[in-house]
C-alpha cells in the first residue's frame, strides 16, 4: 500500500514534469519562431529530393503493386525459385513504374507548352479583332437604350484599352521567355534539376523497399507503446493509407476522364483553344468543390475573347459538365473514400488553401476526414464510457441530461 502511494507520488511528479518541460518549449518555439521556421524550411529544403521522390513512390504504388503481382504470378509458371521470381518481377515494376512517370511528363510538356505558345501569340494578334467584336456585341446589345451604351462603352474601351498594352508589353514577352526557357530545358531536365533527378532515385528505392521500411516502422511503434496501443497506431496509419489512396489515386482518374472529356465535347462544340482549355480544366478539377469554377474563370477569359456567344455555352457546358462529375462520376470512383460532410470539405479546402496554397486544397479532404474521423471515434468512446447515446439525433433541440436516469430532456 505504502509502495502504491509513493508510486502515485513519481506518476504526478513525472506528469508535472512533462507540463513544465512541455510548455518551456512551447515558449522557447514562440519567442524564436522565426529562427525556427528557418531551420524548418532549410531542413524541409535540404530533403526536398526525398519528398518528391516520396510522393512519386505513392503515387506510383499501384502501378508498381499491379505490374510486380502481374510479372510474379507469370513468372511463377517458369522458374521455382521464389527469390529469383521476387528479383524479377521488382525490376520489371520499377521499370513499368518509370516508363509511365516519364511517357507522362515528357507527354503532357509536349502538348501543353506549344498550345500554350500557340494560343497566347493566337490571342495577341487577333486581340484587336476579338475587341472590336465584343464591343459590336455590347452595341447591338443595348442599342435600345442609349444612356446605358454612353455609359458602358467609353469603360470597355478604356478596359480593352489598358489590357491590350499590358498583354503586349508584359504578358507576352515574359511567356515567350518563360516557355522558351521550359521547352530548352525540358530534354536536360534531369542534369539541370538535381532534385528531381535525385527524386526519382529515391522513388525507385522507396518502391523495392516499402515492405522493409514498414516491417521497421511497425517494429518501431512496438518497441515504443504497449501492445494495446500499437495495434492502434498501426490500424489509424491504415486508415490513413485507405483515405489518402483511395482519395488521391481516384481523385486523378476522375481529373483525367473529365479533362478527356472536355476535350472530346469542346471539339464536337467547335470552341477555341480545346487542347488548352481541357487540360486547365482537367488539371483544376483535382481540387474538390471549387476546382471547376476556378479552371473555368481562365477558359471561359479566352473564349470570350474569341465569341461572347461560345462563352456563355461553354459556361452551361462546365456548369453540366461539373454537376455530372459532381453527382454521377466522382461518386462512383471515389466512393466513400472520405465520408466527409459538404460543410466539412467546403471548411477544409478553405483552411489548408489559406494555409498551404493550391497544395493544401488537394490534400485538404483527405486530411481532414481523418482528423474528422480520429475525433469522432474518440467523441464515441468518451460518451460510451459515460454510457451515453452516440447517435446525434438524440441531442437535437437538448436542454439536459438527467444525472441518475440518463433520460435525455428536450
Amino acid at each position: 500500500m505504502k509502495d502504491f502511494k509513493y508510486r502515485s507520488y513519481v506518476c504526478w511528479g513525472v506528469t508535472a514534469l512533462a507540463v513544465i518541460a512541455l510548455s518551456i518549449a512551447f515558449a522557447f518555439f514562440l519567442s524564436r519562431f522565426e529562427s525556427v521556421k528557418g531551420t524548418l524550411d532549410l531542413i524541409v529544403e535540404i530533403l526536398m529530393p526525398v519528398i518528391y521522390g516520396a510522393v512519386l513512390a505513392y503515387l506510383l504504388l499501384p502501378v508498381y503493386n499491379k505490374t510486380r503481382d502481374m510479372a510474379a504470378r507469370m513468372l511463377n509458371k517458369v522458374f521455382h525459385n521464389k527469390k529469383t521470381v521476387r528479383s524479377i518481377s521488382r525490376a520489371l515494376a520499377t521499370l513499368v513504374s518509370l516508363i509511365f512517370l516519364f511517357v507522362i511528363v515528357i507527354g503532357l510538356f509536349s502538348m501543353i507548352i506549344p498550345e500554350i505558345y500557340t494560343s497566347i501569340m493566337g490571342i495577341q494578334n487577333n486581340f484587336g479583332d476579338n475587341i472590336n467584336n465584343i464591343a459590336l456585341g455590347l452595341q447591338k446589345l443595348f442599342q435600345d437604350n442609349p444612356a446605358f451604351e454612353k455609359a458602358i462603352i467609353p469603360i470597355y474601351d478604356q478596359v480593352a484599352s489598358r489590357l491590350q498594352s499590358w498583354m503586349s508589353t508584359d504578358l507576352v514577352p515574359n511567356m515567350t521567355s518563360l516557355i522558351g526557357s521550359l521547352s530548352s530545358g525540358l530534354l536536360s531536365v534531369v542534369l539541370v534539376f538535381k532534385n528531381i533527378l535525385i527524386g526519382v532515385i529515391v522513388m525507385v528505392y522507396i518502391l523495392n523497399i516499402k515492405e522493409t521500411l514498414s516491417a521497421q516502422g511497425k517494429k518501431i511503434i512496438y518497441s515504443i507503446f504497449s501492445l494495446k496501443t500499437a495495434n492502434q497506431a498501426i490500424e489509424e496509419i491504415r486508415f490513413v493509407h485507405r483515405v489518402f489512396g483511395g482519395f488521391i489515386t481516384g481523385k486523378l482518374l476522375d481529373s483525367l476522364i473529365i479533362g478527356i472529356m472536355c476535350f472530346v465535347l469542346l471539339n464536337a462544340m467547335k470552341m477555341p483553344y480545346v487542347l488548352l482549355v481541357s487540360v486547365i480544366v482537367g488539371v483544376t478539377n483535382v481540387i474538390p468543390f471549387f476546382g471547376p469554377f476556378i479552371g473555368a474563370i481562365p477558359s471561359a477569359f479566352l473564349i470570350l475573347l474569341v465569341s461572347p456567344v461560345k462563352c456563355l455555352y461553354f459556361l452551361i457546358f462546365i456548369l453540366l459538365l461539373q454537376q455530372f462529375d459532381g453527382n454521377i462520376l466522382g461518386p462512383k470512383i471515389l466512393g466513400q473514400s472520405t465520408g466527409l460532410p459538404s460543410f466539412w470539405v467546403l471548411f477544409s479546402i478553405l483552411l489548408f488553401g489559406g494555409l498551404f496554397g493550391f497544395v493544401g486544397m488537394i490534400i485538404a479532404v483527405p486530411t481532414f476526414a481523418v482528423l474528422y474521423s480520429v475525433i469522432t471515434r474518440l467523441v464515441n468512446g468518451s460518451l460510451s464510457k459515460k454510457d451515453l447515446s452516440l447517435k446525434t439525433e438524440d441531442y437535437l433541440n437538448l436542454d439536459r441530461i438527467e444525472e441518475e436516469k440518463k433520460t435525455y430532456m428536450k
